[in-house]
């Protein structure tokens, strides 16, 4: 595929997207960059959250996952997890976070616990989120390289000014008002190119709508639930509670995906966008995974060894299906990537101002100038991770996120279970010496589990244990009454 043709179709996505970012964040004001001046319909936020968590990885990662590790479309036992995860979030953390009218979620901790624990939730969700967003916005700068500058002779770190440059300039002004939008306009842009890639797919192998069901039900990727080993990473309940707790985790304590629902005028709003964004999330994973099968089946008739995170690139682009295909996966690809480093960024942008920096007491201009220069910094700290992503040569995206989230994520989890499910009050300072032990408690338990525990290897389950530490080691700090 010529790098001119995904240049123009990349040049003119952001076209529709600056225009709709510009439109949607006239008038902005710092409570509009932090959420959206609380004024975004129910519907606009709940289509922005179907394609909020897919990013570049989720729409290139999880159909090569199809093909990798024996999972074959395993990964839709997550995906029914997730959905008990939105209802959890929708009636036990969003009240909360409405009724004490906050702008960034990690407030809470301040009000439970102190200022120590405060600055530890800020702290792990900043080390967490840009780890991820660079790992995801990473292996979208690998894709593009691969298609546009490595042919044109540029070098990976101009590609990363270019693609974080983009990210940092639609979103400057707007904020959450800008991401919301963009959200939208993303979502149905990464739908329509899958169906449409499934469509042409099948198309060239002669199957109309029952042969493609046939096709998938009769392959050996289709296996969805795995009951038959309770030591493999990809059995059932690991894989379900994995999913349940990801999304409390990932979403209802993450800055980034709290801060669209939000946005949303209260608390009843917010419940509805989450419950249909979650319901809806269902059928879209599961159309990825369907074409992932597909894709592996494609590549099996025309030769092309590509897998994982390479196979939808390699067949999408490589001239074995028509031109359009290809126009398709970058807008796709483009589309998912892009929003979600701009989100990322936002709510970068937003802890650190709030949380770790602190806007009390100061004037909107100030928090306004204090705002856009902690945006600039963090996107250029974004590219350095990236960069260095790139140098580790990481193979599996999604597993990296999900893994990543295992350890930076359980702490968190764990100090929002602790002051939502009790009433104790803990010596705060000694919060963050919980908060760093429990991850490390989690690494040792992970090298050794197979050892210790007859050959149970941990899954994403991990992270339940990781807040569980943390959720015990706050029991030690309870104070005694007097």
């Amino acid at each position: 595929m010529s790098p001119w043709v995904v240049i123009f179709t990349a040049l003119a996505y952001f076209a529709v997207m600056f225009a709709v970012s510009w439109i949607s964040s006239r008038n902005s004001d710092n409570a509009g960059f932090f959420n959206g001046g609380r004024k975004a319909p129910w519907w606009v936020v709940a289509l922005a959250m179907v394609g909020a968590p897919m990013s570049g990885v989720t729409y290139v990662s999880v159909p090569g996952m199809v093909g990798v590790g024996g999972t074959a479309m395993g990964y839709m036992q997550m995906v029914l997890g997730f959905f008990v995860g939105y209802l959890v979030i929708a009636f036990v953390l969003t009240p909360v976070f409405f009724k004490k009218n906050m702008v960034s979620i990690y407030q809470y901790l301040d009000d439970r616990f102190g200022v120590s624990s405060h600055k530890t939730g800020a702290w792990f969700f900043f080390i967490s989120k840009i780890l991820g967003a660079a790992v995801r916005l990473f292996l979208v700068c690998v894709t593009l390289q691969l298609m546009i500058f490595t042919p044109l002779r540029l070098p990976f770190v101009l590609n990363v000014a270019v693609s974080v440059g983009i990210v940092l300039l639609y979103t400057y002004r707007g904020g959450m008002k800008s991401v919301i939008w963009t959200d939208t306009l993303k979502t149905v842009c990464m739908i329509a190119s899958i169906v449409l890639a499934i469509v042409f797919i099948a198309r060239d192998m002669g199957l109309d709508f029952k042969g493609i069901c046939s096709t998938i039900g009769e392959s050996d990727y289709s296996r969805v639930f795995f009951f038959d080993d309770v030591n493999s990473g990809e059995y059932f309940w690991k894989q379900f509670l994995a999913g349940v707790f990801t999304v409390i985790a990932m979403t209802g304590l993450d800055q980034d995906m709290m801060q669209r629902t939000l946005s949303s005028k209260n608390a009843r709003d917010s419940r509805k966008n989450l419950i249909t964004s979650g319901l809806m999330q269902i059928p879209v994973i599961f159309l990825f995974l369907c074409l992932g099968v597909l894709l592996y089946v494609f590549a099996g008739t025309k030769g092309i060894t590509e897998t994982g995170d390479a196979i939808f690139p390699a067949v999408a682009t490589g001239g074995s299906l028509p031109a359009v295909v290809g126009v398709l996966f970058v807008l796709g690809l483009v589309s998912c990537a892009f929003s979600a480093g701009g989100s990322a960024l936002t709510a970068l942008t937003t802890s650190f101002t709030v949380d770790i920096i602190g806007t009390a007491g100061k004037s909107e201009e100030k928090v306004a100038s204090t705002r856009k220069k902690v945006h600039l910094v963090m996107a250029v700290l974004m590219g350095l991770v990236i960069i260095v992503f790139y140098l580790l040569d990481t193979k599996s995206a999604i597993d990296a996120v999900y893994k990543l989230a295992s350890y930076t994520y359980g702490p968190i989890l764990g100090m929002f279970a602790f002051g939502i499910f009790t009433k104790r009050e803990v010596h705060d300072r000694w919060v963050p010496l919980v908060a760093v032990l429990s991850p490390v408690l989690s690494f040792i338990l992970q090298y050794n589990s197979e050892r210790w525990f007859g050959g149970y290897r941990f899954s994403y389950e991990l992270l339940l244990f990781n807040a569980l530490f943390t959720f015990l080691g706050l029991c030690l700090l309870i104070k005694r009454k007097k």
